[in-house]
């Protein structure tokens, strides 16, 4: 359910949110004007008009108006006053005119580069609203000779650390998009660690504000790096944020009129450009991952099309031969137990087939595996013959040595997966030598208790397969099993990727060797193993 206000409310809310901001930071005016050192207020109206457009002209021009009156009390009079509120509302909406255009409704923050341009848009459109505002109240002499400089200076970085500290958390909370996403990213109970901290860094830094020269600035780094790091661009923003509320508390309560204000707002400039870049590097790198992911999973469904196809032929195969013989007994008027056996034949086919698509989807979904003993003789002779006319069409000898009779503990369809994709790269890199040198082996040992090392406690299998390519250099084995990178002009980098991930989801391994030729080895716990005996196939 949405939280936002009934539309004919947005208006009035507006306002009155807009003059509880103004009030609660008009602190230490220069002049009794409108002259402070953190001005949040225009950050709301920023982002009330990226919502409504040139719509929000007419309240913000009347929240401007209001402050004037009830919070500063008109002291340049009704017509400058309104003059003043005039050239604000025509300024702020010139820039949010142009962040609208540029950005739209909902792009702001997306990366770094929209935030840096943001930053820019920002930092011009509160320049220009500063030099013309603040030459209007020089010339109503209203500022004492030779002050101009000071109060631009002032003013003009008030209303930018203000709209840059402020606006992100507005800016979220303006959406119920936001809203929610804000809620699932802070509320945590982490959210209440790094808060705690920032009350105490604060208290350390602003205590004693009045005396202070806030020379331990740098220790606010500390809960925004914490905010930014875990939890991205939402955390920082309410981080900075009540960072800021909490400075201007504490000026407040102090009574602190005799600090460095120009030092003290580009400090704040700083900690929140700091803790929104970092954030924003953290979501650009968690989107990273999520399409890597999914990159992944469009990887293996291409490499696990061709192990399904092989799983389902036989199954397939067996309900043709079936069905034909249920069709020439039916012919025959035969029936009783041979049909009978045959049609409970073709339900046990049909049955099997599913299972090779259920686990197929369950690994997709879920990343699921059904682990069960597979023998190494029967799963190395399966994927052999499915490359036999590949191997012959390429005049490819492949030898596969003596395999033990021994049993791994895996998933067969996935397993299968990384034998195919290290047999198929083989077969390529063999290709660049001239016919009659190019060859595979395939071998199988059984680790030892000295040989087994990162492989697991029990005993592990390992599997080899060596092709007399022209090998793996240093520089590439360091970079191997990296996504996309690929010794291939038309590969995509993730074969490998994703047959080592499935290695190590069994508990086994999968790594290359350097050397004059191509050398791939890949490791799995065994499925049995009988006190110092050998293990054996189940």
């Amino acid at each position: 359910m949405s939280l936002s206000p009934p539309r004919y409310l947005v208006f009035p809310a507006f306002v009155a949110l807009y003059l509880l901001f103004d009030w609660a930071t008009y602190i230490d005016p220069l002049y009794g004007l409108n002259i402070t050192p953190w001005n949040p207020d225009p950050s709301l109206g920023l982002v009330f008009w990226l919502r409504y457009g040139w719509r929000a002209a007419g309240p913000w021009f009347v929240a401007l108006c209001a402050g004037e009156m009830l919070v500063r009390g008109m002291p340049a009079g009704p017509g400058l006053s309104v003059l003043l509120s005039l050239w604000l509302t025509v300024g702020y909406g010139l820039t949010g005119a142009l962040l609208r255009r540029r950005f739209g409704v909902d792009g702001v923050f997306d990366n770094r580069a929209q935030l840096f341009q943001w930053v820019g848009i920002v930092a011009a459109g509160t320049l220009l609203n500063d030099v013309v505002y603040m030459s209007l109240l020089s010339l109503a002499g209203l500022i004492p000779a030779g002050q101009w400089g000071a109060v631009v200076l002032r003013f003009g970085i008030g209303d930018m650390v203000g709209v840059v500290v402020s606006m992100p958390l507005i800016w979220m909370l303006a959406s119920a998009r936001g809203r929610q996403r804000l809620r699932t990213t802070v509320w945590r109970l982490e959210t209440l660690g790094y808060l705690g901290l920032a009350i105490c860094v604060l208290t350390l830094v602003f205590g004693s504000i009045a005396t202070s020269e806030f020379k331990h600035f740098y220790f606010l780094f500390l809960p925004v790096i914490w905010a930014a790091s875990r939890q991205g661009l939402y955390g920082t923003a309410l981080m900075v944020f009540v960072l800021q509320a909490g400075i201007g508390a504490l000026v407040k309560w102090n009574h602190a009129v005799d600090i460095a204000v120009p030092e003290l707002q580009m400090l704040d400039a700083v900690l929140a450009l700091v803790g929104f870049s970092i954030g924003i590097v953290v979501d650009e790198l968690r989107r990273v991952a999520g399409d890597l992911k999914q990159s992944l999973r469009l990887a293996a469904a291409g490499e696990m099309a061709a192990a399904l196809a092989h799983e389902l032929n036989q199954p397939l195969t067996a309900l043709g031969a079936y069905g034909k013989a249920c069709e020439y007994l039916v012919e025959r008027g035969e029936g009783g137990e041979m049909l009978k056996s045959a049609v409970q034949r073709m339900i046990a086919e049909s049955g099997r087939a599913a299972e090779v698509v259920r686990r197929l989807r369950d690994f997709f979904r879920t990343g699921a595996m059904k682990l069960e003993p597979v023998d190494a003789g029967q799963l190395v002779s399966g994927i052999s013959q499915q490359f036999f006319s590949q191997l012959r069409e390429h005049g490819v000898e492949l030898k596969v040595e003596d395999m033990p009779p021994l049993a791994m503990l895996a998933d067969r369809l996935q397993i299968e997966l990384v034998l195919r994709n290290l047999l198929a790269n083989a077969l390529d890199a063999v290709q660049e030598q001239p016919a009659g040198a190019r060859r595979i082996t395939l071998s199988a040992q059984l680790l030892d208790s000295k040989r087994r090392g990162k492989q697991g406690r029990g005993g592990c299998l390992q599997l080899s397969v060596e092709d007399s390519g022209k090998g793996v250099s240093e520089a590439l084995a360091a970079r191997l099993f990296e996504p996309f990178v690929s010794s291939k002009a038309s590969g995509l980098g993730l074969g490998l990727v994703l047959s080592r991930a499935i290695m190590e989801a069994h508990g086994g391994s999968l790594w290359a060797e350097v050397g004059d030729h191509g050398i791939f080895r890949m490791a799995l716990p065994l499925a049995r193993f009988e006190g110092q005996e050998n293990y054996v196939a189940a």
